[in-house]
Parts: C-alpha cells; sequence; structure tokens
C-alpha cells in the first residue's frame, strides 16, 4: 500500500464518481467498496466507502453525508502526455462541472483537477526568463490549456 492515500468526502454519490473516474484514466479500477450492515451507522447496504485505483494511484472516496467540501486550494494534477489527452481528460471530468483558468476545472462531484500538457513543463522551465513569462501569461488567459498557442507564445 502507498504511504499517503488521497481521501476524498462525498455526500451520497462515491461510488457515482468513482464509477466516473475509472471510466476516463486508463490503468484503473474498484478495489474495494463498503457498505453499512444491518445495524447502521446508514442505511443498510449504502456505500460507506470506495477503495480505487486512478492511472495506479491509490484514492479512497467517503460517503460520509453532508459535511467538508472541496476547495480550490487542492487540486489533482492529471499530467498529459499531449494536446489529444488535454482535451479528453478536459471534456470527461468537466462534463456537468465548471472551468476555470489555466488548466483548472472542478467537476460535477466538486473535486478540482489541474489538466497540464507535458509540454508546459517543459516551457515554463525554459531558461530564457522571457519565454517563460510570455508562457505564463498566455496560460493566465486560458482555461483548458492550448498545447499550440503555448508553443506560439513562448516564439513570439
Amino acid at each position: 500500500m502507498q504511504k499517503i492515500t488521497t481521501h476524498l468526502w462525498f455526500d451520497g454519490r462515491a461510488e457515482e464518481a468513482v464509477r466516473h473516474y475509472t471510466s476516463l484514466f486508463p490503468d484503473s479500477r474498484v478495489v474495494d467498496v463498503r457498505r453499512n450492515g444491518e445495524t447502521g451507522p446508514g442505511e443498510p447496504g449504502a456505500v460507506t466507502a470506495v477503495s480505487f485505483e486512478l492511472a495506479g494511484q491509490r484514492f479512497i472516496a467517503f460517503d460520509g453525508g453532508p459535511g467538508p467540501t472541496f476547495g480550490d486550494a487542492l487540486a489533482l494534477y492529471v499530467d498529459c502526455a499531449d494536446q489529444a489527452e488535454v482535451d479528453m481528460f478536459w471534456e470527461g471530468l468537466g462534463e456537468g462541472g465548471e472551468e476555470g483558468r489555466g488548466g483548472r476545472l472542478t467537476d460535477r462531484f466538486g473535486v478540482t483537477w489541474q489538466i497540464v500538457p507535458r509540454a508546459v513543463t517543459e516551457l515554463l522551465g525554459d531558461p530564457d526568463r522571457d519565454r517563460a513569462a510570455r508562457v505564463t501569461k498566455a496560460m493566465a488567459g486560458m482555461r483548458k490549456l492550448d498545447v499550440a498557442a503555448l508553443q506560439n507564445a513562448a516564439r513570439d
């Protein structure tokens, strides 16, 4: 088992969220579903927790009922090989959610994701700080990150 596992709190939608996430990420699966027994604490048979993996990374989705909500201070960072992968995750995770700036979106379950093409790391790490600054400025004006536009910003 990995040393640190992300624990996500859902209000009655953990199983639905896990089904959605595992349908999008390759190398993903449901590991275990825990349900209430006859003595509770909630409705018998209701999901209490789902252990799952996304791209080999372990998570726990907890159905804790009303309680804490996710916030913008934390996002799950998705490293994308290319624009096609950015587009696929942006569409799949963003369905029914809300787009943010700079490659961030909040899905319909309230989880914030940072969808980033690998090229961004290279462009922002450019030793020419003016080029990196142009890329940063271009990113600030985007919602979904556009690799070609960012590469053009670096060249301008």
